[in-house]
């Protein structure tokens, strides 16, 4: 089947659908121009570069710093180039003038909170992975996560030879002990009140819709955590003969053969895809 085919199957699979469940991956957000390297990255960590050589700010992030305040002089500019510099994105707002008259959930890896920012109705949205935009403990002694915007910003501003000053760097405000990032790293991540809100929202959107004429639309996934999106989407679609799954990615599309006939692979440009399917934003 060609292009354009696809393309339209896309359109009618979205008029006709009753539900329609997203499931974004970090393709998603490097289309919204939210690269970790290259131009980007060079811009705003050459000082870091200069010193350890990093390649991208993915990998970056895993580096073991000497200090907390070295290392928080990396990841709050990580954090602010990734969650608080430009949040608008045109890839998401045109995303969402698709689905938005739709009975649409967004279930997504991304930690960018580019979603909310950018229309996307909190409740309709569930961050498996975490924000950027929160701490925890890092123990953790306590199940609640902290906004550290401001002290965030903070940091970006007032650190001085890669280190912030050492009374910014983040404490549990219980225990005393330092605080880290609340993304799924290992078993200490926190899943706070707020994440089981969401998690428990998007069980029951998935139960109530689970014999729906439903969407399951799949944007920018690899195959780092194919547990999340990826293989459930599969399972589900295989579930319900009234089901529709569809695929767009830069690299590569797969999809099953169990559900070839109602699958939907488009390989390009996904801000591209998104204009052409009449995603553009009031």
């Amino acid at each position: 089947m060609d292009r354009e085919n696809r393309l339209s199957r896309l359109k009618k699979a979205m008029e006709e659908a009753e539900a329609i469940l997203i499931g974004a991956g970090a393709g998603l957000s490097t289309a919204a121009g939210y690269t970790y390297a290259g131009e980007r990255f060079t811009q705003n960590f050459a000082d870091f570069i200069a010193a350890y050589h990093f390649s991208d700010m993915y990998s970056a992030g895993f580096y073991p710093f000497d200090t907390e305040e070295e290392k928080w002089a990396y990841w709050s500019r990580h954090i602010y180039c990734n969650r608080y510099d430009r949040p608008k994105s045109a890839v998401h707002e045109n995303l969402l003038h698709l689905v938005k008259d739709k009975d649409y959930f967004v279930l997504t890896t991304n930690v960018d909170h580019l979603f909310q920012n950018n229309g996307f109705a909190k409740e309709r949205l569930f961050y498996t992975q975490g924000d950027y935009g929160l701490w925890q403990c890092k123990t953790p002694c306590h199940a609640k996560t902290y906004d550290n915007e401001t002290t965030v910003r903070r940091m970006v501003a007032e650190q001085k030879d890669r280190r912030v000053p050492s009374e910014l760097i983040p404490r549990c405000p219980v225990c005393g002990g330092l605080m880290e990032m609340n993304l799924r790293c290992d078993d200490t991540f926190v899943e706070d009140e707020g994440w089981k809100a969401a998690a428990a929202r998007y069980h029951a959107y998935l139960k109530r819709h689970q014999n729906s004429r439903i969407l399951y639309w799949e944007l920018g996934v690899g195959l780092n955590t194919p547990g999340i999106i990826k293989f459930p989407f599969w399972n589900m679609t295989a579930a319900n003969s009234k089901a529709t799954f569809a695929c767009i990615n830069a690299d590569s599309v797969a999809v099953p053969d169990e559900i070839a006939t109602q699958s939907i692979g488009l390989k390009g440009d996904i801000k591209e895809i998104l204009a052409t399917l009449g995603g553009e934003a009031a």
